[in-house]
């Protein structure tokens, strides 16, 4: 069985209580195949990371493995913005879409979304992908000030696995949801001094695991969600705060991912 998510957002859970955490959340347009069900819920995997938990069900749109391969081959784009507005003529509703999220199909500034048909309001930007390093950059700096929300992955709240895997969604890479998976991609980079733009800092914890990653700018600043979306100093010890000016992050390793 599959599934398409047609809700702005939509959170997903460890287990399958609405008290239980959000570890991640699914965007407008994404796919997902349902592994389990219960009374309430769906155990799903995303089919764009292959992250993997629990939805309320109602949240989301039962499609057939026809629909499901159709909508999968279909030409797609993942908005840049970090927010749009898209309006549906016959409803007259509208709806507010993070960004990242799928549109299908798009014709000028209609697209479809299962059997519905609704329009970007703002002109739509259909970039060349993949995107440079810099661009990847400009992506994440659209989310300046976003706060920090543990497993959100919206201009409303956002984690630092999330902006990395976002920012390089929306420019044609894919990446895989949490920081403990992300660095196993890429080629690392030995020194600090080596750095290009657009490379990915990892940080460890007390116990050595990687809890934390940032998109450097260049050998000397990381753009990365610590209580907020920011721009801070970091070296070879790792990052330094910009209120407090001591080391809150200690660098693990390097990664070059494009």
């Amino acid at each position: 069985m599959y599934g398409l998510v047609t809700l702005p957002v939509v959170p997903l859970r460890a287990l399958d209580s609405e008290r239980s955490e959000m570890i991640s959340q699914l965007l407008f347009g994404e796919l997902v195949e349902l592994l389990e069900q219960s009374e309430k819920w769906f155990f799903i995997r995303n089919t764009a990371d292959d992250y993997q938990g629990w939805v309320d069900r109602k949240m989301i749109k039962l499609v057939s493995g026809k629909e499901f391969a159709v909508s999968n081959k279909s030409e797609k784009l993942r908005l840049s913005r970090p927010y749009s507005i898209i309006y549906h003529a016959i409803n007259n509703q509208t709806k507010l879409l993070p960004g990242g999220s799928i549109v299908y199909e798009l014709n000028g500034d209609d697209f479809q979304i299962g059997s519905e048909t609704w329009s970007l309001i703002d002109p739509v930007y259909v970039p060349e992908l993949p995107f440079s390093a810099h661009q990847i950059i400009e992506v994440a700096f659209q989310y300046i000030n976003a706060p920090y929300l543990w497993g959100g992955k919206t201009i409303l709240g956002i984690d630092c696995s999330g902006l990395v895997q976002l920012a390089f969604a929306i420019g044609g890479y894919s990446l895989p949801r949490d920081a403990s998976q992300q660095v196993a991609k890429g080629k690392t980079v030995d020194f600090l001094s080596e750095v290009l733009p657009g490379d990915l800092a990892f940080f460890e914890n007390a116990e050595g695991c990687i809890s934390h990653v940032g998109i450097l700018i260049d050998n000397s600043k990381i753009i990365h969600a610590s209580g907020w979306v920011k721009v801070e100093s970091v070296d070879a010890q790792g990052i330094i705060s910009s209120v407090t000016g001591e080391y809150t992050h200690q660098l693990r390793v390097i990664k070059r991912v494009i």
